[in-house]
C-alpha cells in the first residue's frame, strides 16, 4: 500500500505541480474547445491522453524504446504549439473539419511519456516490478488531469455563461497562452 501512495503522488505532483506547466499547457490547449456539457467527451480525451502517456512510459521503463531525452524534452513544446495552433485556427473557423480526436490525444500521450520515463526509471528499484507503481503513478495522473480539467471547465463556464465572453474568445485565449508557453519551452528546450 505504501509503494501504491507514493507513486499515486509522484503521478498526482506529475500533473499538478509548478515543474508541470508544460503538460497543464498541454491540456489546457486541448480542452480550449469544450465546455461544462462536453464532460463525457472532454473525460475520454484526457483518458487517451493518459493511456498513451502510460504505454510510453512503460515501453520505455522496459527499455523497449530509447529516445534521446533532449529531442523529446524538444517535441513535447512542439506538441503544444500544435495543439494550441489547432485550436485557435478552429476558433477562427469554427466549421472546419478538424478536431482533435482521441488518436491524437493518444499519440501526444506517447510522447508525453517517454518525456518522464528517465526521471521515474531511476526513481523505481531495478528490482522492483513496475505493475503497481506504473498503475498508481498513472491513476495519480489521471486523476489531477481530471481536477485541472474540471477546473478550466467551470472557468469556461462563469466567462462564457455568467459573463459573457463569447467561447471563440476563450479558445484563443486559452490557445494564445499554450502557445506562448511551447513556443519558449521550444526555444529554451532546443537540442543543440
Amino acid at each position: 500500500m505504501e509503494d501504491f501512495v507514493f507513486y499515486f503522488k509522484l503521478g498526482w505532483q506529475h500533473i499538478i505541480s509548478i515543474n508541470a506547466f508544460d503538460h497543464l499547457f498541454f491540456i489546457m490547449a486541448l480542452t480550449s474547445i469544450y465546455l461544462l456539457k462536453d464532460i463525457k467527451q472532454v473525460l475520454f480525451l484526457v483518458t487517451a491522453f493518459t493511456i498513451g502517456h502510460a504505454i510510453s512510459l512503460s515501453l520505455s521503463i522496459l527499455n523497449f524504446v530509447k529516445i534521446n531525452s533532449s529531442l523529446v524534452e524538444f517535441l513535447i513544446p512542439l506538441s503544444i504549439i500544435i495543439t494550441a495552433e489547432i485550436q485557435f485556427v478552429k476558433s477562427l473557423h469554427p466549421k472546419a473539419p478538424f478536431r482533435f480526436k482521441y488518436v491524437f490525444a493518444l499519440l501526444f500521450g506517447l510522447l508525453h511519456g517517454l518525456g518522464f520515463a528517465n526521471t521515474i526509471r531511476m526513481i523505481m528499484a531495478e528490482s522492483q516490478q513496475i505493475t503497481l507503481p506504473l498503475f498508481s503513478f498513472n491513476i495519480g495522473l489521471e486523476i489531477g488531469q481530471i481536477c485541472f480539467v474540471l477546473l478550466l471547465l467551470m472557468l469556461a463556464h462563469f466567462f462564457i455563461k455568467i459573463i459573457g465572453l463569447p467561447q471563440k474568445w476563450w479558445i484563443r485565449i486559452l490557445s494564445t497562452i499554450a502557445l506562448g508557453g511551447g513556443i519558449y519551452w521550444a526555444i529554451i528546450r532546443f537540442p543543440i
